[in-house]
């Protein structure tokens, strides 16, 4: 048998492993209110607050505001939506499952707000490592949060294959590093093993 090409596969969750039917989106009513509030957009503002492990209070005061409290409670009643609606694809635990009894380490990295990353942490198998942006303080396509999990895994870049549906963050971002990547395009029908396959069985 010829010797495996990767020891370790590591994943974005969002739009790749998991989805959240009609997602109402709290953290962009937040950022609307904010801009009502006289506040200019940033570029990095979602960055920001992903990266901030903490509510939304916890995130609109380290911006320097208070939410008014319906506002709150209709963030927090649409964040609950999103929480309820949030599940995986039908091939993402099962092909997960399968990698892990093949031998591989398996790996998350996702830029994702506190709730969110903690729910799909709770609906996902266990893993081996863990790179959640409000955990590490930086955002893909930042080589700190590619880092992060590779230590964990204790793997070399080129060991490593990524798979992810945004170019920057989950192609761009890990190629750069030296790791390899692909993209998996979920609107179109294609599942995980589509884009494994080629991969795993040089």
């Amino acid at each position: 048998m010829s010797k495996r090409p990767y020891k370790a596969v590591a994943f974005d969750v969002f739009g790749t492993l998991i989805e959240i039917k009609n997602s109402q989106s709290p953290y962009k009513k937040m950022m609307k209110w904010l801009k009502q509030q006289g506040r200019k957009p940033q570029p990095n503002d979602a960055a920001t607050i992903m990266s901030l492990d903490g509510d939304f209070e916890t995130i609109a005061s380290y911006l320097g505001y208070q939410l008014p409290v319906p506002l709150l409670a209709e963030m927090n009643d649409d964040l609950q939506h999103d929480l309820k609606h949030m599940h995986a694809f039908e091939d993402s635990i099962p092909t997960l499952i399968e990698l892990k009894n093949l031998g591989y380490k398996l790996a998350i990295c996702s830029n994702a707000a506190t709730p969110y990353g903690e729910r799909a942490q709770s609906i996902l198998p266990p893993l081996d490592a863990y790179a959640w942006s409000f955990k590490v303080g930086a955002n893909k396509p930042d080589p700190t949060i590619y880092r992060y999990f590779l230590n964990q895994l204790k793997c070399q870049p080129n060991e490593v294959l990524f798979i992810g549906d945004t170019q920057l963050a989950d192609v761009d971002g890990p190629k750069k590093l030296g790791m390899s990547a692909q993209i998996i395009h979920r609107k179109n029908g294609e599942s995980l093993l589509d884009v494994l396959q080629p991969f795993l069985k040089k």
